[in-house]
């Protein structure tokens, strides 16, 4: 069995996974970025190594990915997170032709081609309001925790309109609305609303197309999943569970497989790219496909 990870060092959370030649997820972490990115990969990685039960001289290339990805000194390769959510949605979901990933500080939309490489990217700009820190904050001032996010918004009757085109002036409408009596759980859909038609409009630049896969942490959210489904009118892909979070560190240990490929040191069709009826029930199994609500 041949073993490769991804280290995904964000700028909030660090995920490490383990990957085999086989396709299984061995074994995975995340843990909070902090001010120290390289201790917080080595951290995630000790961890998803213990949940592997694997010993690191197990590992045969691991590769980083993501905001800290040059603070991994442990790393033998190192790819853009764009490249590696890329490859990530692929494993999960081979026929992705666009993906949208929602950060704590970024929003990021690509177009694929049929092999999985990205062929147009386009960035949020360094507003805020356009990221999920911005939902963050609002759930802070609405004295509601990040995990409490999805409860509160399947409350809701009617999301407010939240329509400041940066984060100062979004977070003053807020608590404008807060102000004028407005359930938190519609102000909380409003901001919802909000961060979806911003990173739809960044779809539209990438001249989008089906089929679609939602990641980063955010999607975690059924909320943000079925307004962007709304939205965008067609059915959307999100990786089940917390995996949704992992389709960068996922993405990189896949190209970690390609890299030993041309070391001739790996042979898998997982390495080749190759795809098959065999490979897509194997990623369709870990994986499932979300349409609007």
């Amino acid at each position: 069995m041949i073993v490769t990870a991804g280290i995904d060092v964000g700028s909030t959370y660090t995920k490490a996974v383990l990957l085999s030649d086989d396709r299984r997820l061995l074994g995975r972490s995340l843990i909070k970025t902090g001010f120290r990115l390289g201790a917080a990969a080595a951290d995630a990685y000790r961890e998803a190594l213990s949940a592997a039960g694997m010993a690191q001289s197990e590992v045969r290339y691991v590769v980083s990915t993501g905001y800290g990805r040059y603070q991994v000194d442990f790393r033998d390769a190192q790819v853009t997170d764009l490249t590696a959510h890329a490859r990530g949605a692929s494993f999960f979901f081979p026929g992705t032709r666009t993906v949208l990933d929602v950060g704590g500080q970024t929003v990021k939309a690509s177009r694929l081609d049929e092999t999985g490489k990205v062929r147009s990217f386009r960035l949020n700009d360094k507003c805020a309001a356009g990221t999920g820190a911005f939902l963050e904050k609002t759930a802070r001032y609405l004295g509601y925790g990040l995990e409490e996010i999805g409860p509160l918004v399947t409350t809701s009757k009617q999301a407010v309109a939240i329509s400041g085109v940066c984060a100062v002036f979004a977070e003053s409408e807020v608590i404008n609305q807060l102000s004028n009596g407005s359930a938190p759980a519609d102000i909380m859909h409003g901001a919802i609303v909000s961060l979806v038609d911003r990173s739809v409009q960044l779809l539209k630049r990438v001249r989008m197309q089906p089929e679609f896969t939602l990641v980063g942490g955010i999607m975690r959210f059924e909320t943000m999943v079925g307004a962007t489904a709304t939205r965008l009118a067609a059915p959307v892909n999100v990786p089940p569970g917390e995996l949704v979070q992992f389709t960068g560190a996922v993405g990189a240990a896949v190209l970690g497989h390609r890299r030993m490929a041309k070391l001739g040191r790996d042979d898998s069709r997982l390495a080749s790219g190759e795809s098959s009826a065999a490979s897509s029930q194997a990623a369709s199994s870990q994986a499932t496909a979300a349409s609007g609500r």
